[in-house]
């Protein structure tokens, strides 16, 4: 039987690339739009930028504190319908750090209100500012000859 060469990975590349960080990450679309059951998306997941990782305290947890928008195109497919491809908005994590977890009471006391908008599902909340932003991009609307407006996110 041939002997496979063990190949060990020293501590300080392990340490580094399990540090809070962005990474690649698959993500189901339809956990980003849980309401749009009546499509079937292809691709079903999309590559976005996400953190994960570990923090150096079981107390603090991987989280994103700079995100942005990205814009990829989509075929939507209505079965027995219609297909085509459309332009859907996903919410990229540029920057990780490791903060404090927020346990169950934590939770109870968190400083944001929820975003007031009546299509809540439409709008993404940055954590630090509180500050509520609509998901979709105004290049979005306007492939499809609409104008974004920003109160409404329609």
């Amino acid at each position: 039987i041939p002997s496979i060469p063990l190949l060990v990975i020293k501590f300080l590349e392990v340490y580094e690339r399990s540090f809070c960080r962005t990474i690649e990450t698959l993500v189901d679309i339809f956990q980003e739009y849980p309401d749009e059951v009546e499509y079937i998306f292809k691709p079903s997941c999309v590559p976005l930028m996400r953190c994960a990782g570990c923090c150096g305290d079981e107390g603090l947890e991987c989280v994103p504190v700079d995100v942005y928008n990205v814009t990829m195109e989509i075929m939507r497919i209505k079965p027995h319908q219609s297909q085509h491809i459309s332009h859907m908005s996903f919410l990229q994590h540029s920057k990780c750090d490791c903060r404090p977890k927020k346990d169950v009471k934590n939770k109870q006391e968190n400083h944001c209100e929820p975003c007031s908008e009546r299509r809540k599902h439409l709008f993404v909340q940055d954590p630090q500012t509180c500050k509520c932003s609509c998901k979709f991009t105004d290049s979005r609307c306007k492939s499809r000859q609409l104008e974004l407006n920003e109160r409404t996110c329609r």
